[in-house]
């Protein structure tokens, strides 16, 4: 019986030691402050006791038989205190003190770095399902990106001198089903194969040029459109001057552009649309003329970004690729009027995709090319005309649907999950300066 106060305080102990560790490699994989403390509390008033204890056996037998175990007992009192009252860090669990991952169920998140010095600051920001945190919020998605092929407003062609005879009436000339469908869409994009500006002169040696009145970017509103490429063989007919106009026209009506700019880091750069917490990246580029007369920009002068060469194009989608959660790219490619796909598209597809391109919409061949799917991508390889001039064409109007969930955590950042890609083509014709929609 002599023994039996110390085999029970030890076995004490022991017990609390053990649940302490179990308890806290179950629910968080290491050791934490609540289990330190109870650790601590248990070596404190475990060695207490236990000295106690053998006081009281050696003042009734005059004996220390276990004296042996007095400094033992000694430092688990003095550990025992230190681990309360101080929350020794090293017990703390490795998020706090090494950056990594939070376990399951632990909130992490904005933790400075003086709380990662301090465990004990930090231990007010963990928060867990059973403290009543907050679950992550996760909604829904369905978003509809939209594309069509060439636009032309100059007020000397053929389309808009046929616009102003019937009354400057948009739907007269574009079907409004196609109108709706452009407008309903979350980013419409078309390609504006032409110049804004009341300045400039036509490029020497090129048969045909385009220059619209700067006042009729309103059509672009009017017609839907959220973003316009530029990176093509007309938005330069008329000269320096002209191109910067057009620049700075489509900045003043608000309109983003993609594929030119004042120098080669705007034309090469991606443009970014928020959808609902959903980034969508275009990046544009051109490779249409045998004679190249449309320049490249520059780090001093403007122009588009070319793509006969694809080390630029690449860049550009692979940075797009790092940032956004779908990219699509727009290159202005193909012979003109002629089905037959190049080998720079067909090859340029698959290079485009291998650098992260989710979609590939092609332009410039004034007819409709071949619609695929390439390594599990949508592509079209040209859309045609749109709006663009009196020949009867076959013309559409390119839809991605995108949905899926996308999760919204504490720092405001969206987890976006695309779970189905889905495409639907809306066919009509483009003829005597009109575009029809078919009947689907």
């Amino acid at each position: 019986m002599r023994f039996l106060g110390i085999y029970i305080l030890l076995i004490n102990i022991i017990a609390f030691v053990m649940y302490g560790i179990d308890k806290s490699k179950a629910k968080h994989g290491k050791w934490r402050i609540p289990e330190a403390t109870l650790i601590g509390v248990a070596a404190l008033g475990g060695s207490l006791g236990a000295l106690l204890g053998m006081l009281v056996w050696h003042h009734k037998t005059k004996k220390w038989k276990f004296r042996i175990l007095v400094p033992v007992f000694l430092i688990l009192w003095v550990v025992g205190g230190y681990i309360i009252f101080t929350g020794y860090p090293a017990l703390m669990p490795g998020p706090f003190i090494s950056g990594e991952p939070a376990p399951e169920g632990i909130n992490n998140e904005n933790i400075s770095q003086s709380e990662a010095e301090d465990p004990q600051k930090a231990t007010d920001k963990r928060t867990t399902p059973e403290m009543g945190q907050v679950e992550p919020e996760v909604t829904d998605f369905d978003i509809t990106l939209a594309f069509a092929g060439d636009i032309n407003f100059d007020d000397t062609w053929s389309v808009m001198a046929y616009y102003h005879k019937l009354g400057d009436d948009l739907e007269a000339v574009i079907d409004p089903r196609y109108l709706e469908a452009m407008r309903d869409a979350d980013v419409m994009w078309i390609n504006n194969e032409f110049t804004y500006s009341d300045r400039g002169s036509p490029l020497n040696g090129k048969a045909y040029t385009f220059r619209s009145k700067p006042e009729n970017v309103r059509l672009l509103d009017e017609m839907g459109v959220d973003i316009v490429g530029l990176a093509n063989n007309h938005v330069y007919d008329y000269g320096r001057e002209a191109f910067c106009d057009t620049l700075d026209t489509l900045s003043a009506a608000g309109i983003p552009y993609v594929g030119a700019g004042h120098d080669i880091s705007e034309a090469k750069a991606p443009v970014y649309m928020d959808v609902d917490g959903v980034c969508i990246a275009y990046v544009a580029a051109s490779r249409a003329e045998k004679y190249k007369m449309t320049p490249q920009a520059t780090e001093t002068e403007p122009g588009i970004l070319r793509c006969y060469d694809n080390t630029l194009f690449l860049e550009s989608i692979r940075e797009a690729d790092e940032k956004a959660d779908y990219v699509v790219a727009l290159p202005h490619w193909g012979t003109e009027y002629s089905t037959v796909l190049e080998p720079a598209q067909t090859e340029g597809t698959k290079l485009y995709i291998e650098a992260g391109a989710d979609a590939v919409i092609g332009a410039h061949t004034h007819c409709l090319q071949e619609i695929a799917t390439v390594e599990g991508k949508p592509v079209v390889y040209s859309l045609g005309n749109f709006w663009f001039n009196e020949k009867t064409l076959d013309t559409m109007l390119y839809e991605i649907h995108l949905s899926g969930t996308k999760t919204q955590r504490s720092n405001g950042k969206n987890c976006v999950e695309i779970e189905d890609v889905a495409t639907e083509e809306l066919y009509g014709v483009q003829s005597g300066c009109k575009t029809m929609m078919n009947e689907q």
